[in-house]
Parts: C-alpha cells; sequence; structure tokens
C-alpha cells in the first residue's frame, strides 16, 4: 500500500473514531453568536452555514482539501477535516521535502556563498541563485498555499484534526469561519535574505500559518497555531542571524476587518499576530476592528498582537510567557487603538511589567484589570514610566468604547478558564 493510500486509511480510521458527542452536533453549522466581538458587526459571520448537502464535504487528505476548497469560490461550503492533513504531499499523497521542490540549480551552501555580506555587500539577491531560489519557492507555493473563499466554514472533526504545513490564505473573502483545528508549522524551504545597510539584515520567510488579507467577517475560534515539528530555535545561523523558517501564526492585514478571534491557542513561535502591515497603509484607517478574547498566548516572543491602524479590543486573555529570547506582548504602533481589560500575564523573573508593552510611533493604549504573576498592574502606567525615551508617553484615550463582546470575566476567572478551554478538541 503507497504512503498517500495509508494517509487515506488513517482519516478514515480517524473519521470513525469521533467522539459520539462531536457526531451529535454538527459544529460546521454552527454561526457567530450575536454580539461576539466585531465579527458580529452588521449581518455577524455564518461561514458556510447556508450550504447544501452537494457542498458539505469531510476530507482526509490533501487532495480532498483542495477540492473543497474550490480555489477559493465564493459557493456556501462546510468543510470537515478528519485526522491529519499534510499539505507538503504531492498528487498522489506521497512526503514531499524541500528537495523535491528545489529547481534551477538552486542549493543552501550556493546561495549562502553568492550573498555573504562580507563580499556580495548590502545589494538586494540578484542573479543565477537567486532566480533559483523564486523558482524554487513557487514549486512549494504551488502546493501549500491554500486559498480561503467566501462563505466557507473550516471545522476539525473530534478532538485531534491536523493541518500542516498549509498556508491558509483568505484574500479579499468576506463570511468565513475556521474552528477546532490544530494549524502548524507553515515551513518555509527557501527563505529569502534581506541586506540591511544599517545593520545586519535579516531572513524572511513567506507563510503565515493563517492569513487574512482584505478578509471581512472572519471568526476564528479554538484553533492551535504553532510552529510544531520545526521550531525556529531549532535553525542554525547564517550570516549571524537566526535562519526563520515561519512568519506570522495568524496575520491580519491589508484592509482585513470585523474579525473575532477567541478561545484559541497560539504557542512556541517568535512573531505570532500582526494586525495591519505597514505604517504607512493609511487606508487601513477605519479598518481593521478586532476582537481577541479568551485566547491563550504561551511561549510567543513577539506580536500578541503587534497593531497598526487597527481598533483592537482585547479581553480576557492568558499570556504565559517562557521563551528566553521574549521582547513584548502588546505592540502599540501607528494610530492603533487597543482597548485591553482583563488580562493575566505569567512570566519568569527575568521579565517585568515594562517589558510587556512596547511602542513605535504608538499614541494610546487603554488598559484596565491587568493581572500580573497574579498581582494587579497599571500597564499604561508603568510603560510610560519606564519607556525609553525615544518612546512618546502613551494616553488612556484610544477614541472608542467596545460594544460587541459578551461577559467580560475577571483576569483571574478568564485566566483559569483559557487554561482548560482554549485550542483545538476544547470546544464545549
Amino acid at each position: 500500500m503507497r504512503a498517500g493510500q495509508l494517509a487515506v486509511a488513517a482519516g478514515l480510521l480517524a473519521l470513525l473514531c469521533v467522539p459520539a458527542h462531536a457526531e451529535d452536533r454538527d459544529i460546521g453549522r454552527d454561526t457567530l453568536p450575536a454580539n461576539d466581538g466585531w465579527a458580529a458587526e452588521g449581518a455577524g459571520t455564518t461561514g458556510g452555514a447556508a450550504a447544501d448537502a452537494e457542498h458539505v464535504h469531510t476530507v482526509t487528505d490533501r487532495a480532498g482539501l483542495v477540492r473543497a476548497l474550490d480555489g477559493g469560490s465564493d459557493t456556501p461550503k462546510i468543510i470537515k477535516i478528519a485526522g491529519t492533513i499534510d499539505a507538503n504531499t504531492d498528487d498522489d499523497g506521497d512526503r514531499l521535502d524541500c528537495s523535491d521542490y528545489a529547481t534551477g540549480g538552486y542549493g543552501l551552501k550556493k546561495y549562502l556563498a553568492a550573498y555573504d555580506p562580507r563580499t556580495w555587500g548590502s545589494a538586494k539577491p540578484s542573479g543565477p541563485q537567486e532566480e533559483a531560489r523564486q523558482a524554487s519557492a513557487a514549486r512549494q507555493a504551488e502546493r501549500i498555499v491554500l486559498p480561503v473563499g467566501s462563505n466557507t466554514t473550516i471545522v476539525g472533526l473530534g478532538d485531534s484534526a491536523v493541518l500542516k504545513g498549509a498556508s491558509l490564505q483568505v484574500r479579499n473573502a468576506d463570511n468565513v469561519i475556521i474552528r477546532n483545528l490544530d494549524v502548524r508549522d507553515a515551513y518555509d524551504c527557501f527563505p529569502v535574505w534581506q541586506p540591511n545597510t544599517g545593520g545586519l539584515g535579516d531572513w524572511k520567510t513567506a507563510y503565515d500559518t493563517i492569513w487574512l488579507n482584505g478578509a471581512t467577517h472572519v471568526w476564528i475560534d479554538h484553533i492551535t497555531a504553532s510552529d510544531r515539528g520545526h521550531p525556529d530555535a531549532k535553525e542554525p545561523t547564517y550570516f549571524a542571524r537566526n535562519y526563520l523558517r515561519h512568519d506570522g501564526l495568524l496575520d491580519i492585514t491589508n484592509g482585513s476587518d470585523l474579525v473575532t478571534v477567541s478561545w484559541s491557542r497560539f504557542a512556541d513561535h517568535d512573531k505570532a499576530m500582526l494586525i495591519g502591515n505597514s505604517d504607512t497603509a493609511t487606508s487601513d484607517r477605519g479598518r481593521l476592528r478586532v476582537t481577541l478574547h479568551h485566547n491563550a498566548f504561551e511561549s510567543v516572543v513577539q506580536r500578541a498582537p503587534r497593531v497598526r491602524f487597527g481598533q483592537v479590543h482585547l479581553y480576557n486573555n492568558r499570556y504565559e510567557v517562557t521563551d528566553g529570547d521574549y521582547r513584548y506582548s502588546l505592540g502599540v504602533s501607528t494610530e492603533s487603538r487597543i482597548h485591553a481589560e482583563n488580562n493575566a500575564f505569567h512570566a519568569p523573573g527575568h521579565v517585568e511589567v515594562a517589558d510587556l508593552v512596547k511602542s513605535w510611533n504608538g499614541s494610546a493604549l487603554h488598559q484596565s484589570g491587568t493581572l500580573f504573576n497574579g498581582y494587579p498592574v497599571d500597564l499604561l502606567a508603568i510603560n510610560n514610566a519606564y519607556n525609553s525615551g525615544s518612546e512618546r508617553d502613551l494616553t488612556a484615550d484610544v477614541g472608542w468604547t467596545p460594544t460587541l463582546h459578551g461577559p467580560i470575566d475577571s483576569a483571574a476567572a478568564a485566566d483559569r478558564a483559557v487554561a482548560r478551554g482554549a485550542g483545538a478538541g476544547r470546544i464545549p
């Protein structure tokens, strides 16, 4: 039996083993509850709940998932993922690795030799090895970039549905739900070197695990997102910089709007969540309205989230800082308006309250009810007292007060509830 046939058989077995309670309730027909964050604005978010029987799919491999996604069509559809689907597989379901995508004579050793800053300098890479890298990257993108269209619901069946190696991309689509799914390891085989005339430069990767790009009315609920399988911390260093393989876990950019992210777990990652991609994207004003509630951020180095322009309601979230390279959690950037309330932070002794917030040209942050290692703290006052001096003090007036939300628990109560209930496989 071929590897692909084995994968299909394993997926079918997983489907047969879905617990009875999950079969009794079809979460694929669930819609976002009224008032549950920004995604409830207007007509709300229903995903594929209106799909007819012909457009309800249970998939167990990449080929089935691609067919069900239908090229990102707007047709109402419900896609149920059973077992583990690996995006890095061929049409027969056989596993592909980075060497299978490499073409045009690309080789990492040759690439490093060609663009070593000591000999190449600070110019942008060009020439045969960069061209070969781009061609190789395009071959990988054909397999792992999965477009999600409007009126789509994607759910995991049972408590062990996994999508690995994929980049789910919701581009210019409306009314999308993604729930109860472990999404992991959107691994870039071919990072690009980006020199920097003022510093060391850095490696840039191509794929977010989930990317909302011009997307509206999106509900992401009870997912687990991580680098599980290939943590960047274990990657080597080239040109004195970590050879990163992953971009964001969930990035919300390019005018995306009306998004609710709830009861999800973001773990073991560097740059977790970017809301607003550029300081110059002034067209994002009035958009990027996002609610984040009852989420767990565990061993995340930075961007939990980092916000530009958006009105972001951040409440009842749990932060557990364990990474020795920790930089910050809340990034306050250009024209961001974060309303943070009743969030709980846990951190080791070398992390101070002043480390939790970082400002880049930000002006305001509302915060209340924050706990740090069980003690109440004022993030705003501490940030202003201990910022580097190169950052201006933040004001408490963000210019808006959230109205679309459910009950807001105390930080202590939410801390316990999120530890128990956030992530894939934990829908009540």
